[in-house]
């Protein structure tokens, strides 16, 4: 008795589940999500597992997408299975992970994520609280406890198409509200990236973050300093991807997560002229991920970063260093100041210099040069970005005009073009010569074809 008064007051693992919470069972009258709504991956793999023997749900956040009328991008399973048994029963299909131990099925083009039921007692922590290992697994109960809002702790049965639900949390979910299931400063403790998770859905939502969980998240924002880079920056492509990009970086500054944790972020809200840049770009990104279309990430690092580049390129400029050696150095600047704390994998880092570095190229429109540079690789990202900084006021519109007109011109209205351009002038004795020149690709669909 006294241990689980103890366990009831101090929320500690396991608590609820070893009180045999009973769920509340929601039929599809209710909820109005039929099992057509699942992939084909999705409802291959539960049925398989059900007529295997075991117990099998799509479970998390693609449950409380169906049930928003949204979409899922992916989706995931749980099962009462273990990784080994999982493995067994598909072909395709691999056991990935440390910590805890998943299973990658893949049907088609489609990967699901298959996870065994957690049980309620963690494995190892360090010293701060976070789980190292946690490859325990219990019940579909002890899972959902285990898990971190209530809205992502609901579970579809696609065999009677009915939500088991918990932790109230399609309550939450009619509430539009995120609520962590548990004591959140221990959760935090637990897995410190909660705390961006928490304001990415809240910002992807629309949802309020409840009081009770989001009154921990400033005073533990330390925590982040203790993750591996690598998956900080996971995280960061998942708030840019989100599709309220602009909303989650305000969110996170304001809940005092940005500085000291995110300098990149940090970067974006500090830097003069760098907000309304970077809102523009975002503001693209979202409305490409609404429409489907792919988003580079190099370039949405580039835009972030710039204004830090770009002032310090024209302070240099401005104390009499030449141009193109004042950019380069003011790239390697802002690039260590990123690498002493958040290293950007080089794939991205290449496409962001490059498409940096191609931004003085633009004012050069004499001879051949800019005939050369439309076969540039990523002279199409590198143009978008022109165009952004030219709606912001920071180079000249007409000389966005003039790259837009120049891309679908014949070779003799380029010459032409060429031969107009007031900034260059006529050079003294030369004559046009027309060259046959293999014609640009057509102008790809925004943020630049392969950046």
């Amino acid at each position: 008795m006294i241990r689980k008064l103890i366990r009831r007051v101090f929320d500690l693992p396991g608590a609820r589940s070893r009180q045999g919470i009973r769920p509340k069972i929601y039929p599809v009258t209710q909820h109005g999500v039929h099992r057509d709504r699942l992939s084909f991956a999705a409802l291959k793999i539960t049925t398989r597992l059900q007529e295997a023997g075991f117990q099998a749900y799509v479970v998390g956040g693609a449950v409380r997408d169906l049930m928003l009328g949204v979409d899922p991008k992916d989706f995931d399973v749980a099962t009462n299975a273990t990784p080994e048994e999982v493995h067994h029963l598909f072909r395709r299909s691999r056991i990935i992970g440390r910590r805890f131990r998943i299973v990658h099925v893949m049907v088609g083009p489609e990967t699901i994520e298959v996870t065994t039921f957690r049980g309620g007692e963690v494995g190892d922590k360090n010293e701060t609280g976070r789980i190292m290992a946690d490859n325990t697994y219990g019940s579909q109960e002890e899972d959902a406890h285990r898990r971190d809002f209530t809205v992502n702790a609901l579970f579809y049965d696609p065999s009677d198409e009915t939500v088991i639900d918990y932790h109230h949390g399609v309550k939450d979910l009619n509430a539009k509200k995120l609520v962590m299931i548990g004591q959140p400063a221990r959760r935090y403790q637990e897995d410190p990236v909660r705390m961006l998770r928490a304001v990415r859905l809240a910002a992807k939502l629309g949802f309020e973050i409840d009081e009770a969980t989001q009154k921990p998240i400033r005073s533990h924002a330390h925590l982040l300093k203790n993750e591996p880079p690598a998956r900080l920056f996971d995280e960061l492509l998942k708030l840019l991807h989100s599709g309220q990009g602009f909303e989650c970086l305000k969110k996170l500054s304001d809940e005092g997560l940005s500085h000291g944790n995110f300098p990149l972020l940090a970067a974006v809200m500090d830097e003069p002229g760098s907000e309304a840049f970077v809102k523009l770009a975002l503001d693209s990104t979202d409305a490409r991920i609404r429409a489907d279309k792919p988003v580079s990430v190099g370039f949405l690092l580039a835009t972030m970063l710039w204004h830090q580049v770009y002032n310090r390129w024209q302070r240099r400029v401005e104390n009499g260093e030449k141009s193109v050696g004042a950019l380069l150095e003011a790239m390697a600047d802002v690039e260590a100041l990123q690498d002493n704390d958040f290293a950007i994998p080089r794939r991205f880092s290449t496409t962001m210099r490059e498409i940096w570095m191609l931004q003085p190229r633009f004012e050069s429109r004499s001879g051949q040069r800019p005939f050369r540079f439309l076969e540039q690789p990523r002279f199409r990202a590198a143009y978008d970005f022109l165009a952004l900084r030219a709606e912001v006021g920071e180079v000249d519109r007409e000389l966005v005009d003039w790259w837009t007109r120049f891309q679908s011109a014949n070779d003799d209205t380029r010459l032409d073009m060429i031969a107009n351009v007031k900034d260059d002038g006529p050079r003294a004795g030369a004559q046009r010569k027309r060259r046959r020149r293999k014609k640009a690709p057509g102008a790809a669909d925004g943020q630049g074809s392969g950046a």
